[in-house]
């Protein structure tokens, strides 16, 4: 167990009442329920193929703040969850971005917990800095709530061209009576991006190679069209987890479950065994 604060209890919601247990992690400013297509398609029709759990990870959805960003008290937070939610079970973990880091280094300093792990396009690796993220965060930090009367009026006036990108934040908007405000902490993620190069959450924790290598199975999924994922990354995913398997989805973009559903919930339902 890591030293890293641990924030909790997280925010979850089980789907599936029967069959191996599987949890998923959002990237940033997303909440657990952005997997609520796929975890449908794993469950299967009857919701007896797997137990899923949708999880807000710190800072985001229902889940509590931190004070400072922590890939170990994210994973630490995770961890606990996991524990909380079934005692002495294992866990197939899937992540995608941020999340996909998380449920990397939950795997590294948890193993016990995790029996499987699936890691949607991201690798474990430094990406510099959230240059591409500034904007977003700039405009969500823009949006003047106490002059809001309605969400459509929060539309009109949330300045975002792609109509796909402008939804997905604008879910981390809540109106509590007549106040509005953000269920992202986008202070946190503001002060980490001014960081520069020196960002956290851009970043990956050099604990994770002081750890000991997972040997268990690990599916690593990558969009086609995502720059998330090159063929240089491969060496240092190996290093990490040496049972990886690469799948590449074509015409996906970074969204892989978003863009190519079907295929997700095809490979994920193998990986975890839900169609034995």
């Amino acid at each position: 167990m890591s030293t890293a604060r641990v924030v909790g209890p997280l925010h979850t919601k089980s789907v599936g009442t029967a069959g191996p247990h599987v949890a998923f992690l959002h990237g940033l400013f997303g909440q657990g329920r952005n997997w609520n297509q796929i975890t449908k398609g794993v469950t299967g029709p009857e919701r007896t193929d797997a137990r899923c759990l949708l999880v807000d990870l710190p800072d985001h959805g229902r889940s509590p703040r931190s004070e400072q960003f922590s890939y170990e008290g994210y994973a630490d937070s995770v961890a606990a969850t996991l524990s909380q939610t079934a005692p002495d079970e294992t866990w197939t973990l899937v992540g995608h971005s941020l999340g996909g880091k998380v449920a990397m280094l939950t795997t590294l300093l948890h193993p016990d917990l995790v029996e499987r792990l699936v890691v949607v396009d991201i690798a474990p690796k430094d990406y510099g800095d959230l240059a591409r993220f500034e904007g977003y965060i700039n405009e969500m930090l823009r949006l003047p709530l106490q002059e809001l009367h309605s969400r459509a009026e929060a539309e009109e006036r949330f300045h975002e061209s792609d109509p796909g990108v402008k939804a997905f934040l604008l879910q981390n908007l809540r109106r509590d009576g007549a106040s509005w405000h953000w269920q992202a902490n986008l202070d946190l993620f503001a002060a980490d991006a001014a960081q520069g190069r020196q960002s956290q959450i851009a970043g990956f924790p050099s604990v994770a190679g002081e750890a000991l290598p997972f040997a268990g199975p690990v599916l690593w999924i990558a969009g086609g069209e995502s720059a998330y994922v090159k063929a240089e990354d491969a060496e240092g995913m190996r290093h990490l987890f040496p049972a990886v398997r690469q799948l590449t989805v074509k015409g996906a973009s970074h969204w892989v479950h978003t863009d190519a559903p079907d295929i997700v919930i095809g490979a994920l339902r193998r990986f975890v065994g839900a169609d034995a």
